[in-house]
């Protein structure tokens, strides 16, 4: 049992998938002709996306709590805003948006938040001016407000310094307004929705390996597109399962995308106890359901190889460590230094105040286990998955914990809390 008495029991169905959902706007948007998207996650992060397009002239009709459909304005008839385009709190908006906005025939600047003016952008911004848009802002548009001033686009050859599957996206969108194909190599494979989606929208997109190929389009075509749950948000619940003694859940109507089950490889390596059911394919993303028993966890390592296909579920990975035995070593991280918070000092901040063994690297953790956690106050940053894991840690945790703005989950998870009540008995 926890040190509190409870356990995970239930079944559990996630919110539509944060980064398809943000794709879905974005695409259809750009496509011919009326979209409809259905299990739409309705997180501020994907409302700020929708906010975005609909200040370019796309119509977007809300028919029920999570189905939106979305009239295409075409890929080259999106209009110039009149206000700035504000994405809130959401790198994937501002950093996919970029590579639409550099192939229109209009001037338009990007705004967000605190965070948001913080986080790097010229790995986004410098292959864009490669290809031959104006693009300015602060820093040299490392850091917003920026500008983008569209069109004239070539296509070019593009080394990925880093995996990221925001800046590969944005090249990607750029590339369908281009006078030339482009072509971009991965250094390590990264989350393929971008390209998976594209295909069904008409897009000719070649991939061999690690090397993608763009050709340029005239247009896309509207798609209907079902989304699944999302395995980053799943993550939580398979981790509280995991480590907490006398707990069952299923998680139904998962994304099993390859490039994102990182997770469950972790888990496979610490001899966590789960299984994947009822497997399909649905517009094109492979789902299904994924039953979790709590077992006792072994150390693991996690390295260049895994982190991109699990670079949002290291919070919770760090906190199921803490409960693992043996040492747990992650590292090659320094993405996580540039997400919402600085994660890795968030992590290893908060457990240290919990009582963990933990030690902060340049480029991620080392983490001894198993320790009991104490409660206490822990600082979210205002970062959605640093409140959601350590909402975690608090069940494993002695005496009770206090998170500071939890409200900061609506960005990704709205009803997180209500489902954490419901399956803790």
């Amino acid at each position: 049992m926890s040190s509190n008495g409870l356990k995970l029991r239930g079944e559990v169905n996630i919110p539509g998938d944060k980064s398809i959902s943000h794709r879905a706007i974005m695409l259809s948007s750009i496509s011919n002709g009326k979209n409809i998207i259905k299990n739409f996650l309705n997180g501020e992060d994907c409302l700020s996306t929708i906010d975005c397009f609909k200040k370019m002239g796309t119509k977007v009709e809300k028919c029920r709590k999570n189905e939106v459909i979305i009239h295409g304005m075409g890929l080259r008839k999106l209009k110039k805003p009149i206000q700035n385009l504000d994405v809130g709190n959401s790198g994937t908006t501002i950093r996919l948006i970029m590579g639409i906005l550099a192939g229109q025939n209009f001037e338009s600047t990007l705004i967000g938040d605190n965070s948001i003016a913080k986080r790097p952008m010229k790995r986004v911004t410098d292959p864009l001016r490669l290809m031959g848009a104006n693009i300015y802002g602060n820093e040299d548009a490392n850091f917003t407000p920026i500008t983008v001033n569209g069109g004239n686009l070539n296509g070019i050859e593009y080394n990925m310094p880093i995996a990221s599957a925001q800046v590969k996206s944005s090249i990607i969108l750029a590339s369908l307004y281009a006078n030339s194909p482009t072509k971009i190599i991965e250094k390590n494979k990264s989350r393929n929705h971008t390209e998976i989606m594209l295909k069904s929208f008409g897009a000719d997109i070649d991939i061999s390996g690690k090397e993608i190929y763009v050709k340029p389009v005239q247009n896309l075509y509207s798609e209907d597109i079902y989304i699944p749950g999302d395995i980053s948000s799943a993550a939580f619940f398979i981790a509280g399962a995991s480590i907490i003694e006398g707990s069952e859940i299923l998680v139904r109507n998962v994304g099993l995308n390859e490039t994102r089950t990182g997770i469950l490889d972790v888990l496979k390596n610490m001899s966590g106890n789960f299984e994947i059911l009822n497997k399909k394919y649905v517009c094109g993303e492979l789902m299904g359901d994924i039953l979790v028993k709590h077992s006792n966890l072994n150390s693991t390592t996690i390295d260049s190889k895994l982190i991109p296909r699990l670079i949002d579920e290291i919070p919770i990975i760090a906190v199921m460590a803490t409960q693992a035995e043996g040492t747990t070593i992650i590292k090659n991280a320094k993405e996580l230094k540039v997400k919402e918070s600085n994660r890795i000092s968030s992590v290893v901040s908060n457990l240290k105040k919990m009582g963990a063994d933990i030690e902060e690297m340049d480029d991620g953790m080392v983490i001894k286990g198993p320790t009991k956690l104490s409660g206490c106050n822990i600082e979210s940053f205002s970062d959605h998955r640093i409140a959601m894991a350590f909402s975690i840690a608090s069940l494993v945790a002695s005496g009770d914990t206090n998170i500071d703005n939890t409200r900061c989950v609506e960005i990704s998870f709205p009803g997180f809390y209500d489902i954490l009540k419901e399956i803790t008995c």
